[in-house]
């Protein structure tokens, strides 16, 4: 599913529409932007050799299929961005900096009335300098969502209890701030669910027909609204901790609906870990991967 010319060119014209906009928690590092850069020379030009460099020996690939991809899977295939970066304007840009992880996350307008095309970068500093740990599309839907996918009318899993077995007390403590998050959107309790959730929360999803920052998604929790995003039943998961951050990438089957590929960020504050980002791809074909180690 690759963007057309005339789909890209629509994007350009539309970003203009919107401002580019940068937020560094920690300062950020200028090799994190030189290396992004690099990671989307590399792929688009087949560049095996320096792709390799890039990526983290976790590294994983999320298409916007939900189709993921491992490190070895991607240096054999060679996958080339559904979302190609945009010269000129450039997509309207977030960034995060936490000191041993860095985000970017790009929305890309594609017309009047259409859903929003989303890109996310996680990179994490290893000795050997930044490597990038997820690739991640997301595309919105075009339209408001006529079912909210979710746990059910019961929500044990992931409210109370997710099946996932916590290798240390860092994942444990994020486990409970998951199964707390997923309690509060449930209850549509906004300000537990506030609580949980960091300043610069975002979330987008193939359920969703809009990008939820943290002010839209309280107001529309407070409105009884779930705009598409529900707490799903996890199936599995993987959790890897750089310092004060976790990063936690599941897999999750709703009550009804596609299965979903999902990608969260927790960051540690105040000594509680609250939900930073949380990127879900609906899972179009028969890509399942266990991913819980």
């Amino acid at each position: 599913m690759k963007i057309t010319r005339a789909l890209i060119c629509i994007a350009i014209l539309c970003t203009a529409l919107f401002a580019s906009a940068l937020y560094a928690a920690g300062g950020g590092d200028p090799a994190t932007s030189e290396a992004d850069d690099a990671f989307f020379s590399a792929s688009s030009k087949s560049d095996k050799a320096g792709l390799g460099e890039l990526l983290d020996a976790d590294f994983l690939w999320i298409d916007m299929t939900g189709k993921v991809l491992n490190r070895r899977e991607v240096l054999e295939a060679m996958p080339m961005p559904n979302i190609p970066p945009l010269a000129g304007l450039g997509p309207m840009r977030r960034r995060f900096d936490y000191d041993q992880v860095a985000t970017f996350q790009d929305d890309y307008p594609t017309g009047i009335n259409k859903g929003m095309l989303h890109l996310l970068r996680i990179w994490v500093k290893r000795p050997a300098g930044w490597r990038v740990l997820v690739y991640q599309e997301v595309k919105s839907l075009d339209a408001p969502p006529t079912i909210t996918p979710g746990a059910g009318k019961v929500c044990i899993n992931p409210c109370k209890s997710v099946g996932y077995t916590p290798k240390d007390d860092t994942e444990k403590a994020v486990i409970r701030a998951y199964e707390a998050l997923e309690s509060s959107a449930v209850a549509k309790d906004a300000d537990a669910w506030d609580a949980n959730t960091a300043a610069e929360f975002v979330a987008v999803s193939s359920n969703s027909d809009k990008l939820l920052d943290k002010a839209t998604r309280l107001a529309e929790m407070r409105r009884a609204n779930m705009a598409g995003l529900s707490p799903t039943p996890l199936v599995s998961a993987r959790l890897s901790t750089f310092g004060d951050v976790v990063v936690m990438i599941s897999r999750h089957v709703p009550d009804q609906g596609k299965p979903l590929q999902i990608t969260r960020l927790w960051v540690l504050r105040n000594g509680n870990w609250v939900a930073a980002l949380s990127y879900q791809t609906t899972i179009e074909k028969d890509s399942l991967r266990n991913l819980q180690r």
